[in-house]
């Protein structure tokens, strides 16, 4: 999305699209941002003083989660106090119905409400007399993310015993495979080089259609075969998921050397109450599927670290199967206590102080691991997908998710130009642009 300050677009209207969470939340914020931006909105995804409404999209997993959607919707009001306020996502699922009022949004709006998002501000914009508005633009694909999130699929029937998704996104729903290429052609010839497939169990994708459990391949086969996109990138995947089948797919290499595996737990005492489908060793297995397959895979996951009856020997399995597997990112979480969940009425919830201990200690192997792996790095050349440059320092992603950081002469957003990769640096590697290479 622009980054644009209201200063910078004159009489146009400017709506800022603030969004927590997970890609599918992201994914239905680009579809937001662009309802808004074809009809003459300026969007942007900071926080400015003098945006004309916001849009806070919210996720509701963690109660942190919970919190920083009340703190976006007050940081909102007071950098636009005139400005309306929608509140969504998943927060909005799940928070008393007084909520709003007291936090300072004007409406709630339900995931399944998204959709009409952009026609309800537009009437509140043009009801201003906002000018622009209701102007049909062509859409700038360097206004909106470098990378285009396509929702695949929404919803989750697998009632895991942590998770509130299925609560707040419902039963399993798929788009037909005729829809997610059509989205991908539209995404193709407005120039977006990298497609990210987002949902929140991609791995049943297709199910509900009453296919097999090859859904994921079939849609990927469609889109290589009828695309040309250069990069397709699965938000993520279950262990059960992995097959030889769909790894197979990953010789092309217009799929992007990256998998995301949650593991949550690595002790099969806590996956089971959990009600997750794989059990250690199969996590194992299905990493060891993917690396013999795919070069220079970057496997990122998630854990959480506290779940209800977990012992010192639980995490212990949890801490040293991270460490065998070596993942080059994780996502640690502490166990938080969901309404309608499962684990919320289970016994042996932990006092505050053990997970927050076991968090840290998982979070400090994680920093150690992504180290390591942007290390074995360090001296090699890399494809990157350049984004919006910040204070004249160009960032962009690898293929396998690691954040590449150089120096620019020229806007270079927007394009696949490959770096060598010289040096740690921040969350990623320092890098040069190798010119005259542009993919």
């Amino acid at each position: 999305m622009s980054t644009s300050s209201p200063r910078d677009r004159g009489n146009q209207p400017v709506v800022s699209i603030l969004t927590l969470g997970c890609k599918l939340n992201q994914g239905d914020s680009e579809v937001i941002a662009r309802g808004l931006a074809g009809e003459g909105v300026a969007v942007t995804d900071r926080a400015v003083p003098g945006a004309a409404a916001f849009v806070i999209n919210t996720c509701s997993v963690t109660h942190v989660a919970d919190r920083k959607a009340r703190q976006l919707v007050r940081r909102a009001r007071r950098l636009s106090p005139d400005a309306q306020i929608i509140l969504t996502g998943c927060y909005a699922e799940t928070a008393p119905a007084d909520i709003a009022q007291e936090i300072g949004a004007d409406l709630v709006m339900r995931n399944s409400e998204k959709p009409s998002i952009p026609d309800r501000l537009l009437n509140s914009l043009a009801a201003k007399g906002d000018p622009s508005v209701g102007c049909p633009t062509a859409i700038d694909p360097r206004s909106l993310r470098t990378r285009a999130f396509i929702k695949i699929q929404e919803g989750c029937n697998e009632l895991c015993a942590f998770c509130i998704v299925p609560y707040t996104r419902g039963r399993e729903v798929s788009v037909p495979i005729e829809e997610v290429v059509r989205i991908a052609q539209e995404r193709e010839a407005e120039g977006v080089l990298e497609v990210v497939l987002t949902g929140t169990q991609l791995g049943n994708y297709g199910r509900d259609l009453g296919w097999s459990e090859q859904g994921p391949r079939r849609l990927l086969e469609a889109l290589l075969e009828h695309t040309r996109i250069p990069r397709i990138r699965l938000s993520s995947l279950q262990a059960q998921d992995i097959t030889p089948d769909l790894v197979r797919l990953w010789d092309d290499p217009r799929l992007c050397p990256h998998f995301h595996l949650p593991l949550q737990s690595g002790s099969d005492r806590i996956l089971a109450p959990m009600r997750r489908r794989y059990t250690a060793d199969r996590f194992r297995r299905a990493v060891a599927l993917i690396r013999d397959r795919v070069p220079g895979v970057g496997i990122t996951t998630d854990v959480i670290a506290g779940c209800p009856g977990e012992t010192d020997e639980d995490f212990a399995a949890t801490y040293d199967l991270s460490q065998e597997i070596e993942f080059a990112q994780m996502h640690c979480f502490p166990y938080s206590r969901r309404p309608h969940t499962g684990a919320e009425s289970m016994p042996g919830h932990l006092p505050p102080e053990v997970r927050r201990e076991r968090l840290e200690r998982v979070m400090k192997l994680a920093a150690i691991l992504s180290e390591r792996f942007r290390q074995r790095h360090v001296g090699t050349t890399a494809p990157v997908l350049w984004e919006q440059p910040s204070d004249g320092v160009c960032q962009g992603l690898t293929g396998n998710y690691i954040r590449v950081y150089a120096l620019a002469k020229h806007d270079i957003r927007n394009r696949i130009i490959p770096a060598r990769l010289d040096a740690l640096a921040r969350d990623g590697l320092q890098g040069t642009l190798v010119m005259g290479t542009t993919l």
